[in-house]
């Protein structure tokens, strides 16, 4: 795809995520419960907790609202287990589907999750059916402006560890290693430098295409049936929009 075409959208699915910030926000007061659950409050001694935030804020989580999910997670010894769950599955035309959820009813979750597939005339598949088609990373993204200099910008990122740099028409696109995303962001912090996006995400190898007007109409069916689930907290796909 042009980059035009890309960065547009990356910057209409943030304004959409934004305009639902209160379950943005919610879906990363689960992921720090868990974190904290996991390994403790600390951020220097719980690495898992560490990269949360560093999303959080990159997605503009307030400080305010991550301590409070912290100290929360941290002393409310009584509050919900959250599971992680990961479900693989097909749309329209072989789509391949990813949906990772963070749930305390592994029933509800999968009944939720098959259910928005059948709605959209697509399937749920077993472990391992469509996963091999992804590959995990780290993926930054920053919108062209007149005070980002690319070249600087390039060596900073590939100096803090991230594996890739691509300049494109509307922006920049960094990718690291899962882990590595994290630091990449914090040196990013440091020097000031605007993000659109940061996030780990199930990259495609390959695209599917869809020209069935029905085909996409159910595609989208899918999408937005998972992406209204409090339980979903990140839908990955290989349709090219």
């Amino acid at each position: 795809m042009a980059g035009h075409s890309k960065f547009a959208n990356i910057k209409h699915k943030k304004e959409k995520q934004d305009s639902k910030r209160a379950k943005l926000f919610t879906k990363f007061g689960k992921e720090i419960a868990v974190a904290v659950k996991l390994g403790g409050p600390d951020t220097s001694t719980n690495s898992r907790l560490k990269d949360v935030i560093t999303k959080a804020r990159a997605n503009n989580m307030p400080n305010d609202n991550i301590d409070r999910a912290v100290k929360k997670a941290a002393g409310d010894k009584g509050s919900a287990i959250f599971e992680a769950f990961v479900y693989e599955g097909f749309g329209p035309s072989g789509v391949a589907v990813i949906v990772e959820t963070l749930s305390d009813n592994k029933t509800r979750t999968v009944s939720n999750v098959r259910a928005a597939f059948n709605r959209g005339e697509g399937n749920l598949g077993v472990s391992g059916s469509v996963v091999f088609q992804f590959d995990h990373i780290g993926q930054i993204t920053v919108l062209k402006d007149d005070n980002i200099n690319e070249e600087d910008l390039m060596m900073l990122v590939l100096d803090a560890g991230a594996t890739d740099f691509r300049a494109e028409e509307d922006g920049f696109e960094i990718i690291t290693e899962p882990l590595g995303l994290s630091r990449v962001l914090e040196a990013m912090e440091e020097a000031n430098i605007p993000v659109l996006t940061a996030e780990v995400i199930m990259q495609p190898h390959v695209y599917t295409k869809l020209n069935d007007p029905l085909d996409i109409k159910n595609m989208n069916k899918i999408l937005n049936t998972l992406e209204d689930d409090d339980d979903v907290q990140a839908v990955y796909h290989n349709w090219e929009e």
